[in-house]
Parts: structure tokens; sequence; C-alpha cells
């Protein structure tokens, strides 16, 4: 389990069968979801108001989510937010991703099924209408997302659903190897597979 600590007497929440890695922190009212993923090094900063990583969203390595005082900051369901982005008081919509190194700023609101560029800032209290395509520094929305792109957002989003279920029995803390073995294994990543992801996990 992550690194977890009470604040002020607010204990972070995890449902059951959410993944969070060893190496991520959550702090005070903090709440990760079902089936939702956290990679290792993310934060989850529940010291000023309320971090939500919702239900089979994934939060991927060294993200952080940390709210204006007194305001919180949500993914909501099937969100996805990639490497290294930074989250700050801010909503990110059901089934909607956020790229790589993005900055959200504070009351921004990413519409349902929309994708944030990578390294996209997103300026405080921008609106975005759901399935938008948003790009640049400062970000604005281009177009609309084509139904090929929001099925290709859906299916990448569904494979860190699947991750969450499976890693929790393949991570195990282990020494290095002095060298590869002859015949070394190669790691694959989850299959997407509407079918699994339509039975209920146990």
């Amino acid at each position: 389990m992550a690194r977890v600590y009470a604040y002020d007497g607010v204990v972070p929440v995890v449902d059951p069968t959410a993944f969070v890695h060893p190496e991520a922190v959550l702090i005070g009212d903090a709440h990760v979801g079902a089936g939702a993923y956290v990679g290792p090094g993310a934060i989850l900063r529940g010291d000023f108001g309320r971090v939500v990583v919702g239900a089979n969203a994934n939060l991927q390595e060294t993200c952080v989510m940390h709210a204006f005082p007194n305001k919180d900051v949500v993914i909501e369901e099937r969100g996805h937010v990639g490497h290294g982005a930074v989250l700050h008081g801010c909503r990110v919509g059901e089934n909607a991703m956020v790229g790589m190194n993005a900055v959200i700023m504070d009351d921004v609101v990413i519409g349902a099924e929309s994708i944030v560029a990578a390294l996209a800032f997103v300026k405080a209290g921008m609106q975005i209408p759901p399935r938008s395509m948003v790009v640049g520094m400062p970000a604005k929305m281009i177009r609309e997302l084509t139904e090929d792109e929001v099925a290709w957002k859906s299916q990448g989003t569904a494979v860190y659903t699947r991750l969450a279920a499976e890693a929790g029995g393949k991570l195990v803390a282990c020494d290095p190897l002095p060298r590869a073995e002859e015949g070394r294994k190669r790691v694959e990543a989850p299959a997407y597979d509407p079918k699994y992801l339509a039975t209920p996990q146990k």
C-alpha cells in the first residue's frame, strides 16, 4: 500500500479494488475509487480540499493532485491522467483524458470525453465543452473529437482499468539481477478486452 498520512484527523480512503502503488503518497481527504489506478510517485494531497480519483480512473506516474483552499480536485469516472500531469483545484470529466505533463489550473472543468494534449497549460477558470480537443500553452479548444478518437481514448483507459485489477498480484519487491537471463521473458501490457471489463471483478 502507498504511503498514507492522516491530516488533522482525516484519513485517506482507498477502495479495496483500486491499485495504489507503494511509492504513491496519499494525504488527508484523498479518495481513490473502485478499480482506479494510481501510479508510482503520484501525490494526492488532500490538506486544503478534497482530492478524488473516481471509479476506473487512472492517475499515472509523478502526477500531482492538490486543491485551491476549500475547493476540490476531481477526476471523474474513467478519467485518464497521463504521466507527470498537474491537477490543481479542477475537475476532469467522465472519460476525459489529460495528456502527459499538462497543467490544469483552478476552477477548470474538462468536459466529458475530451482530450487535453500533452504539455498543455489550461488557464484558471476555463470551461471546456464535452468531446473537445484542447492543445497549447495557453490551451485552446481547436475542434470537436471524432467518434473514433473517443473510442481510442476509451480503450486506453480500459487498459489501465485492467492493469489496476492485475498489478496487485504481479508487482513484487525484489533485488535486481546482475545480468539478464538467457531467453528472458518479456512483460506484456494488458490487452484491451471489453468482455473482461464488462464482467464484475472480485
